[in-house]
This record gives C-alpha cells, sequence and structure tokens, in this order.
C-alpha cells in the first residue's frame, strides 16, 4: 500500500511517500480502508520532534489523527463492527496514523460515519470537532443563557466552537479577521471583533461566562482575557505552549486543554451533523502524495480551514 512516514524527526521534507506492507489486525483492532485523513498542526509538532515527550512514537512513523473510511478487517474480539461499515475516529496518537490506504484502529475509538458527510470529508470532524466538544463542555461547563468568547473562531476548531456553542443556547462572541467573518457569523455568532484593527479586551465590554482561546496570541494578551470572564467562570486554552491564566480571588479557573479521543462523544457530533445542526467544513483536499508540500505550507503559514487529504483509490 501507499503511505507517507517520517524516518527521522524534521522539517517537512522528512516525509516520504513510500510503499509499506499493509497493516493486519490484531486482537481488539479494526483494519480502515482510508477514504481520508486531515491535517492536524500537531502533526506537524509530532513530525518535527517537539512532542517526544508527551507523544513518543516509533520512526518511521505514519502521521494522521483523523480517519474516515470504510471497515476493511476485523481483529480477534471484535463486536458491533462489520467489513463494508463507514467509520470516522480519533487514532491513537502515538499510533501509526491515517496517512496511508489502510491503517488499524481500536475498535473503541471508532463511530459510524455521518451519513449527510461524503465519506472522505467526514475526516474533517473528528480531532477538531472533539476539541470544540470538549473545550466547551467538559471544561468550560458550557450552559444555555451564558455567554461565551470564541477568541480564534476562524479557524477549524473555532468554527465547530460556535456551533456548538450556539446550539446549546449560548451567546456566542468571535474574533475573526476580515476573510473568516462571514462564516463565523454563518456558524452562529452573535456578535464578531475584528481581532485585526481592535483590541480583544476594548472590545468586550459585558463580561463572559467563558472564554476559549484558539489563538497562538502573545502572553500579556492572553493574561488580559482572564479579565474579560465573569467570577466563578473559567478559561480553556488551547495553546499548551502558554498556560491558561486564572483568578483565584474571584474564582476564574484556568484550563490547559489536551484533546482526548472518545467515541462516544463523536457519535454525539455526527448526530448533529446528520440532523444539520453541526456543518462540517472543508476547505481544501489534497492528495496523500503532496502530504509533505501541505506540511510545508502550514509551517509557512498559508494553510486555512480544515484540509482533508485523500490517498489513491
Amino acid at each position: 500500500m501507499k503511505a507517507v512516514r517520517f524516518h527521522e524527526y524534521g522539517d517537512p521534507g522528512v516525509l516520504r511517500y513510500e510503499d509499506v506492507e499493509p497493516p493486519v489486525p490484531a486482537a481488539g483492532q479494526v483494519r480502515i480502508r482510508v477514504a481520508a485523513t486531515s491535517f492536524n498542526s500537531v502533526d506537524g509538532n509530532i513530525r518535527g520532534g517537539f512532542m517526544q515527550g508527551p507523544i513518543p512514537v516509533e520512526l518511521p512513523h505514519t502521521p494522521g489523527l483523523d480517519v474516515a473510511g470504510t471497515v476493511d478487517a476485523l481483529g480477534e474480539g471484535v463486536d458491533g463492527f462489520a467489513a463494508g461499515d463507514r467509520v470516522i475516529g480519533f487514532l491513537p496518537m502515538d499510533k501509526p496514523g491515517a496517512a496511508a490506504q489502510y491503517v488499524l484502529a481500536p475498535a473503541e475509538v471508532l463511530t459510524a460515519a455521518p451519513r449527510s458527510v461524503p465519506p472522505a470529508d467526514a475526516a474533517a470532524l473528528p480531532v477538531v470537532g472533539l476539541t470544540a466538544y470538549q473545550a466547551l463542555f467538559d471544561h468550560g461547563k458550557l450552559t444555555a443563557g451564558q455567554r461565551v468568547l470564541v477568541n480564534g473562531a476562524g479557524g477549524a476548531v473555532g468554527g465547530y466552537a460556535v456551533q456548538l456553542a450556539k446550539g446549546a443556547g449560548a451567546h456566542v462572541v468571535a474574533t475573526a479577521s476580515p476573510r473568516s467573518a462571514e462564516a463565523v457569523r454563518a456558524a452562529g455568532a452573535d456578535e464578531v471583533v475584528d481581532h485585526t484593527t481592535t483590541g480583544v479586551t476594548a472590545a468586550v465590554t459585558e463580561p463572559v461566562d467563558l472564554v476559549l482561546n484558539l489563538a497562538p496570541v502573545d502572553p500579556a494578551e492572553l493574561a488580559a482575557l482572564v479579565t474579560l470572564v465573569r467570577p466563578g467562570g473559567a478559561v480553556v486554552n488551547t495553546t499548551v505552549w502558554m498556560p491558561a491564566p486564572s483568578d483565584e480571588e474571584r474564582g476564574v479557573r484556568g484550563i490547559d486543554l489536551f484533546v482526548r479521543s472518545d467515541a462516544r462523544q463523536l457519535a454525539k457530533l455526527v448526530e448533529l451533523a446528520d440532523r444539520g445542526e453541526l456543518r462540517v467544513d472543508v476547505a481544501e483536499r489534497v492528495p496523500l502524495a503532496e502530504l509533505a508540500a501541505l506540511h510545508a505550507r502550514a509551517a509557512e503559514g498559508t494553510v486555512h480551514g480544515k484540509v482533508v487529504v485523500l490517498p489513491p483509490a
């Protein structure tokens, strides 16, 4: 089969498009014929060697945390799936990923793919959708009637966060550049702040219950976000190289988010998509053979929105 792997850590040039033996499922595993994976920023950090402590991988390593595809073979003891089932999942970060024609997945990370989304495009949902869901509800404890600020709403996680928060009955304030402002409004934001012309702390004049920070802001900007939060609220931060600010005197929690695979939550997101209550957006579709070029573009900051990666048929 064709796969993209890196045999040593480094810049995007270490990614090789090569022939690899198809994997054989062990007990509890499912082999998936991959319809698509997607690019996540953590893929670049793992490839660059910056995550060797928290995410140790065995070299050569195949990237690709998201998978959408069709069940091809079952390992011993797997129940609930059959050959031909369409599935999606968030694969273990320290195991071979889905930038290949076939990949193995623990059965417990998989759920049925959405029926309303093209098979390959469903790869745009797991990692970023779960990041948004866990930030808002597991950590932020968001409930109807609350106010939430999504800082950096123009990205892939932000698009899901705005939709999910609005769907939960929250008032959504979102920051976005002019390039993505219309998409953020379409996702359901009640207020959109142009962060390229206006400081966020100056623009948000009414306190919020939750700040979700998705943007790589400087430390002073991140620290200032806590001043926007009502007593008892929270700042949930996904830029984990900078700790989330907190304010103990006012009971404002600071939470650093590390997304985890959760098939039950992913099934909830699939249900929302199939009910027309969650839109799965794909900005680009690129062939697997061009994954190294995609990593290079991402390193230059020229990738915008969610990109799915398609192996050869």
